[in-house]
């Protein structure tokens, strides 16, 4: 401690030998940090019970099923950080009815109690915190079981692959949605869709354009038959092209530029403004494709629209797209377009 005060270097940085279970002070305070925020995250699913037993109307399921999709709205629309706190605290909720529930009831309640918790760990991991979005795809895995629906517990599968995509797992990917889709006739056909398409984002990471083009395109053969009424898992209706938006993106991973520029072009086309946060994802994502195919001008026309929306959502998987773009733009670092780009991102890659 006295060479870092005195130089500002750490011993082992000077050629010292440091003592044996050395750990330096700003690591420790690091990991306190680090603690104390995963602990923040996981609160709300770690209650410890037995609590005071209390009457559960059967209506309270059809409640929470209805807060769940002005929940998804809220998303498209702000992003994951000012949502974490509300769906959180309504999870715990959930979890305290379950604890004195009983038959049916508890069974609904269960299953509401896995969409929320799915949708905790989907903020998170729009958020950046994979640590945190991995403990709440587990939550969800567990709870799921415990409802005994097939059709959640194959969704909370997939919500652990997507986990797996952000962490560039393909073999993981591939291994937890072939779980899901093995003997998956039973499964209703929203629930085979996501596991599709996850999938074809796990063959991405293995290079393997084949498996991406039969898996989306399979998927694509289900879309006509979803038909369920429940509350969550309805990306496939709700998002315009979104089996597209999986291809093009798996297009942008496997460096097929052209292709996937095509796509882009398309599907941008249908996202309305209310879905803000994925238009701004989809954008960036275009803007790299136009990077990779060196068109660095037309990179920087699509930046200039993102910026806005990745400062007032600051969704990390924006942020990520991004800085994939900032890397394609390598080329063009110390030309004018590439000052360009600097200075167009600043506002949101700044201290970050």
């Amino acid at each position: 401690m006295v060479l870092h005060h005195a130089l500002g270097r750490w011993p082992e940085e000077l050629g010292f030998t440091v003592p044996a279970g050395w750990i330096r002070t700003e690591a420790l305070h690091e990991d306190d940090v680090n603690r104390r925020q995963f602990v923040s995250a996981t609160a709300a699913a770690l209650v410890t019970g037995p609590t005071s037993s209390q009457h559960v109307d059967p209506a309270l399921i059809d409640y929470f099923e209805q807060q769940l999709e002005g929940h998804y709205r809220a998303d498209m629309f702000l992003g994951p950080h000012d949502l974490i706190g509300t769906v959180s605290a309504q999870y715990q909720l959930i979890d305290k009815l379950v604890r004195s529930a009983r038959g049916e009831v508890r069974r609904g309640l269960l299953r509401a109690g896995a969409a929320y918790a799915a949708l905790v760990g989907w903020l998170y991991q729009d958020a950046g915190d994979l640590a945190a979005a991995t403990f709440w795809r587990g939550v969800t895995q567990e709870i799921a079981v415990r409802s005994r629906d097939p059709h959640l517990i194959g969704y909370s599968l997939v919500n652990q692959a997507h986990v797996r995509t952000d962490l560039g797992d393909g073999h993981g990917v591939i291994d937890l949605c072939e779980a899901v889709l093995d003997g998956s006739d039973r499964l209703f056909p929203k629930v085979r869709i996501m596991a599709m398409q996850q999938q074809a984002h796990g063959a991405s990471l293995m290079g393997d354009r084949t498996s991406v083009d039969q898996l989306i395109d399979t998927a694509a053969g289900l879309l006509s038959r979803v038909d369920d009424d429940l509350p969550w898992g309805n990306a496939c209706r709700r998002t315009p092209g979104y089996l597209e938006v999986q291809r093009a993106t798996c297009y942008g991973r496997l460096g097929l530029g052209r292709e996937a520029e095509a796509l882009w072009a398309q599907v941008l086309d249908g996202v309305p403004s209310t879905a803000r946060r994925d238009r701004g994802v989809y954008l960036a994502r275009r803007a790299t494709v136009a990077a990779e195919s060196r068109q660095p001008d037309h990179a920087v026309e699509i930046a200039r629209s993102v910026v806005e929306i990745a400062g007032e959502t600051r969704s990390a998987r924006m942020l990520r797209e991004l800085s994939a773009l900032e890397r394609a733009m390598g080329p063009w670092h110390d030309a004018p377009v590439g000052r360009d780009l600097a200075e167009i991102l600043a506002p949101v890659t700044e201290g970050s």
